[in-house]
């Protein structure tokens, strides 16, 4: 018996924008190491979340979604509150979710609803349609009792596919809506399981905020949805979600040159006045103006040490009291 392959056809124009995605991530790579900016991951994994709710019309601000995360109080609706602390309990534990894995859906599903609706973490047993932000009807799910075996079809071909990545991960997306397996918060699910599914691929994805992409194309977003389900095929959403991801790479290019450009200077201002004896961050603050030691250890210290352009005195002992810092 043959097995199910979701209908798309492999078009120039994919081939083009797969291309082109490759390349950016070359020059990426080139770029930076992403993993040594903390902050530039931090922001963008707000980004992720703040994205992927608000398609959802969720009202916080990218600030509130900030100020949720980060446990301060914030005056909003309960609901809307609750969904960002679920979605950043699942996000920060996107290394350890299995993309390839039903069981898994259906558990992040759990998370991610927690409170929200009382079908957390199970398949829907009732009717569902997609509607758009304007409230129209786009599509009319699959009955109830599809759902199972169309889940295991579309797992089966996404664990045993050879197709590319940035192509399967884009089909899966599409398949996902289209089935529609869950009561609600399927879109939200969808676009994080692209994600993991592409940082499966490639790591870096983790950190990258398609979602912002799409909340910025949202009506497209949806058109690309329609017209691949009148077509019987996700050609139209396979091109939007790869000019999507094009988009992302281009802006995290720029977001990462910039904030090195920021970090170089930070650590020539620390190598201008630390002098060859070692001297403490107390000196070190007098001599750049700064007052916060948070700040000057996370901006200045911390990144000229992982440069390899200062050494510290008591290296076994970052935070000793007695620590003192010199330049190699």
């Amino acid at each position: 018996m043959d097995r199910y392959r979701p209908p798309y056809e492999i078009t120039e124009e994919m081939l083009q924008l797969t291309s082109e995605i490759m390349e950016l991530l070359g020059e990426l790579r080139s770029v930076s190491d992403i993993e040594r900016l903390p902050r530039l991951r931090r922001v963008n994994r707000i980004k992720s979340i703040h994205s992927s709710l608000a398609i959802e019309n969720n009202t916080l601000t990218l600030r509130q979604v900030t100020d949720v995360i980060e446990g301060r109080r914030v005056l909003g609706p309960e609901d809307d509150i609750l969904a960002v602390k679920n979605a950043f309990e699942v996000y920060k534990n996107v290394e350890t979710i299995d993309p390839f894995s039903i069981s898994e859906l259906i558990t992040t599903h759990g998370v991610m609803m927690k409170g929200l609706v009382e079908e957390a973490g199970q398949i829907r047993t009732s009717p569902v349609g997609v509607i758009n932000q304007n409230g129209e009807v786009l599509h009319i799910a699959p009955p109830a009792g599809m759902v199972y075996g169309l889940l295991h079809q579309l797992f089966d071909w996404i664990n045993d596919s050879e197709a590319q990545m940035l192509i399967r991960s884009s089909v899966f997306h599409y398949e996902f809506e289209f089935i529609h397996p869950f009561r609600d918060g399927n879109g939200r699910m969808g676009r994080l399981w692209q994600t993991l599914l592409l940082a499966s691929w490639k790591p870096i994805f983790r950190w990258i905020p398609v979602e912002s992409i799409i909340k910025d194309n949202q009506e497209d977003y949806y058109r690309a949805i329609t017209l691949s389900t009148s077509e019987g095929k996700s050609n139209r959403f396979i091109v939007f979600m790869l000019g999507v991801i094009k988009s992302a790479l281009l802006d995290i290019i720029k977001d990462t040159r910039n904030q090195y450009n920021h970090i170089s200077n930070q650590i020539a201002a620390l190598l201008a006045v630390i002098e060859s004896y070692p001297m403490s961050l107390t000196e070190l603050m007098a001599k750049v103006g700064l007052k916060s030691r948070d700040t000057f250890r996370r901006n200045y210290i911390i990144p000229a040490l992982e440069a390899g352009l200062i050494g510290m005195t008591e290296p076994d002992k970052p935070k000793s009291k007695n620590q003192r810092y010199f330049k190699i």
